[in-house]
């Protein structure tokens, strides 16, 4: 599985849904991009504003690509699918709308990635910031993604003052998919049977923590290069979940349950009981009291069982790496790089 000698062909991945709004600053930001990307594909899924038009107008210029009109909204997933099928390119970057990368952003993570000829770097994510607020302190929004023992997956750093903290290259769990670069053979190498590289499942919300996963397990890495900066602007976070609408939360608690399903060994399992048993149980409590709307996410996965034990099959049999490879990273929010010439610790 070692990946071929690194190029850097970039193609940047947006998908959008009532973003005209955001699209001439990120677009702008794309365009400042050095090096510049190659291509630029943007998935529309059936915006009900003027984005598709926007997006054309604001099209950096020399950049090939085109607006992909989906007709439907397939969510974040299933956009970049269609996406990353039209791209031809070496390394992706996937990008919000709500996202602007600094112009070294791509060449920072390029750079850390071809500096570690031990280890097989499937993605690099970068330190994104929060938009800077009149009066208050720059914000940290994600220097990469960390899983506690309840099966959470978080952002470190999220909503923490930037002191500079988080200033070291490491390998981490994961990346956001707000603006994480991937290795195109990486995710040809862990997409699931019929060429889906984010699960379609999924939707909306935590299907880049499950691309994650099948990174890790499938024996690629997932580096942070904080020298890489972007802006984002967040607006999903936990505390705010009575106001997110009632079909975002209904994702998030299936999705919730589909990773564990797909990736949770017997042994994690055990360990972590304690722990996913309280959450799962509270989180049931909160959903019959507070979210009735998202009752529908335990009927959805009893009646798609049949696919997703078939899904976690064709995981168990492709898997590379041992599970405690994947049980210590509910332990450890970070790994360092490892010493080219003391070899990978792992």
């Amino acid at each position: 599985m070692t990946p071929a000698p690194s190029t850097r062909s970039v193609a940047v991945l947006m998908v959008i849904h009532d973003d005209a709004h955001d699209l001439p600053p990120c677009l702008a930001a794309v365009a400042a991009l050095d090096p510049a990307p190659e291509e630029l594909w943007i998935a529309d899924c059936a915006s009900s504003d003027d984005g598709v038009a926007t997006a054309r107008a604001h099209w950096p210029s020399g950049i090939a690509g085109e607006v992909l009109e989906l007709g439907e909204n397939r969510g974040f997933a299933g956009g970049m699918n269609a996406a990353f099928a039209a791209s031809t390119c070496d390394w992706v970057l996937t990008l919000n709308a709500d996202a602007r990368p600094a112009p070294d952003y791509l060449e920072r993570l390029l750079a850390l990635a071809e500096s570690q000829p031990t280890l097989q770097p499937g993605a690099v994510t970068g330190r994104l910031v929060r938009f800077a607020v009149p009066e208050e302190p720059r914000r940290l929004d994600a220097c990469g993604i960390y899983l506690t023992p309840t099966w959470r997956h978080l952002d470190r750093g999220s909503g923490a003052v930037d002191q500079g903290q988080f200033s070291t290259p490491q390998r981490v769990f994961g990346g956001t998919g707000a603006a994480t670069l991937f290795r195109r053979d990486a995710l040809l190498d862990v997409s699931f049977p019929g060429g889906e590289v984010f699960d379609g499942s999924f939707h909306t919300f935590r299907e880049d923590a499950e691309l994650c996963f099948r990174l890790q397990v499938l024996g690629w890495d997932v580096l942070y290069a904080p020298a890489a900066r972007a802006e984002h602007r967040r607006f999903n976070l936990p505390q705010r979940r009575s106001a997110i609408p009632a079909r975002f939360n209904y994702h998030s608690l299936k999705n919730r349950y589909l990773i564990r399903a797909y990736h949770q060994t017997f042994g994690n399992f055990l360990w972590t009981l304690p722990a996913t048993l309280f959450r799962d149980l509270a989180a049931l409590v909160w959903v019959l009291l507070r979210e009735r709307t998202s009752l529908a996410a335990y009927h959805w996965l009893w009646q798609h069982r049949t696919s997703i034990l078939a899904r976690r099959r064709w995981l168990r049999k492709r898997r590379r790496r041992p599970g405690r490879a994947l049980d210590r990273w509910f332990l450890r929010r970070a790994l360092p790089l490892p010493d080219p010439e003391a070899g990978i610790d792992d």
